[in-house]
């Protein structure tokens, strides 16, 4: 009998106290406030020493599952959303996910956002959106300010809607989609009226209160991105340079 070879996967001490520790902490046994012991008592918990300790606690500071309200005190927190969708869509940019992947989810999300916002937006935060739509309306033209008003206007539905799962799962899908428009845009011009006249009719929807024209507009709007995605023959290109996200 022939023994067959297989690589054997060797985890690095520092990773596994770091593992540990956030298992605990998503099990709920350390909880947000809860005041992790000092770096010689964790090397001593764990059998390692201080600096694999140290490195431990580094990684787990990188990923937002603890924080330092002072240099000597380390404590268990709960991580930023802006921590969790940078990295999920830098994930999928260095995967190289497509204009096809990101369209088909977000032809669920943003409908769904856009459904939500518009039963629980309150008055205010409709007038803010109308705000930036207006600055949108005024930079007609310009890519970069365009790109960065309609990632603030989608950005500010998934708020409005209150649903944070909803919020995390939209983020970094929408966001690669929406830079998207700076590769699609010089092959369709007509993309700016468009996107403003979408951008009108769900804020009229969400003053309404008409949840089904909000979602139908959204809807509506993403399909015009895909459109303008076929126009540019970019359905199947990468949507993003990983660098972009860095």
């Amino acid at each position: 009998m022939s023994l067959t070879p297989r690589p054997i996967n060797v985890t690095f001490a520092y990773q596994q106290v770091a593992e540990e520790i956030e298992s605990q902490i998503l099990r709920g046994e350390l909880k947000p406030g809860d005041q992790l012991p000092g770096e010689t008592e964790l090397a001593q918990l764990f059998g390692v020493t201080r600096s694999t300790v140290r490195e431990g606690l580094r990684h787990l500071e990188s990923d937002g599952l603890v924080h330092r309200p002072s240099p000597r005190r380390l404590e268990v927190t709960v991580p930023q959303a802006d921590q969790l969708t940078t990295r999920a869509g830098r994930a999928m940019a260095l995967m190289k996910v497509t204009f096809r992947e990101l369209w088909e989810v977000t032809m669920v999300t943003e409908p769904l956002a856009a459904r939500i916002a518009a039963e629980r937006a309150s008055a205010d935060e409709i007038e803010m959106l109308q705000g930036l739509h207006s600055d949108l309306v005024g930079a007609e033209g310009q890519m970069a300010r365009t790109i960065e008003l309609d990632e603030a206007f989608h950005t500010r539905i998934g708020e409005m809607g209150r649903n944070r799962v909803l919020g995390l799962a939209r983020e970094p899908i929408s966001l690669l989609l929406f830079r998207g428009f700076a590769q699609i845009a010089p092959y369709a011009t007509q993309f700016y009226k468009r996107q403003i006249e979408a951008h009108s009719n769900i804020i009229a929807a969400m003053r309404d209160r008409d949840c089904d024209r909000a979602e139908k507009w959204a809807r509506m709007h993403i399909e015009d991105f895909w459109r303008g995605a076929q126009i540019a023959g970019l359905e199947d290109a990468v949507a993003l340079n990983p660098r972009a996200l860095s």
